[in-house]
């Protein structure tokens, strides 16, 4: 049976503490969150944070974008930001460095959907099919999405029709991802 995006994405979550901890004996540590509240925090030191990707009790769906915008999103991305709580974590995709958002705590969820909303609405402008961004590139016109249509992951260059197929489905995408530690 094939990994759920949920599995996949603790998977890939796993391995990054794995390196983190294998290159600095300790939990993942994050300067910019400080005094940002979340359940991943494990210890607040004073320019710093250590924390780890936490599982939500139960996963959610984002509900507020599809009324919002009055579409169907694709399940992965719900099962991509609804399963756990986690800081940003940087990976490598094929040769590509890329950073893998995340939802840090609710509030942070509440910035998301916004933001997704944003997005969408944009797109529909422009006549483009609805991509949702997962990760930032080192291009700042560059995102990787899920084609809300196709399920697939994509390079996607913002507000064109220009996108290259990175990966059929989540699972795939986040099974080949490596984790790049600083």
């Amino acid at each position: 049976m094939p990994l759920s995006v949920e599995q996949a994405l603790a998977n890939f979550s796993q391995r990054y503490v794995e390196a983190w901890k294998a290159k600095h004996n300790s939990l993942p540590i994050n300067e910019e969150l400080v005094g940002l509240a979340s359940p991943c925090i494990d210890e607040t030191r004073d320019l710093e944070i250590l924390w780890q990707p936490i599982a939500r009790e139960e996963n959610i769906r984002l509900v507020n974008i599809e009324k919002g915008i009055e579409l169907d999103l694709h399940d992965d991305f719900h099962a991509f930001y609804g399963a756990q709580f986690s800081a940003d974590m940087a990976a490598k995709f094929e040769d590509m460095n890329i950073e893998l958002l995340q939802v840090w705590s609710d509030e942070d969820l509440e910035n998301l959907q916004g933001n997704m909303l944003g997005h969408l609405v944009m797109q529909r402008r422009l006549k483009l099919v609805p991509t949702l961004f997962i990760a930032v590139t080192d291009d700042e016109m560059e995102v990787i999405s899920i084609c809300n249509q196709s399920g697939e992951v994509i390079l996607d260059t913002v507000g064109t029709k220009k996108r290259k197929v990175l990966a059929e489905n989540m699972t795939e995408f986040l099974e080949k991802l490596e984790p790049i530690v600083a």
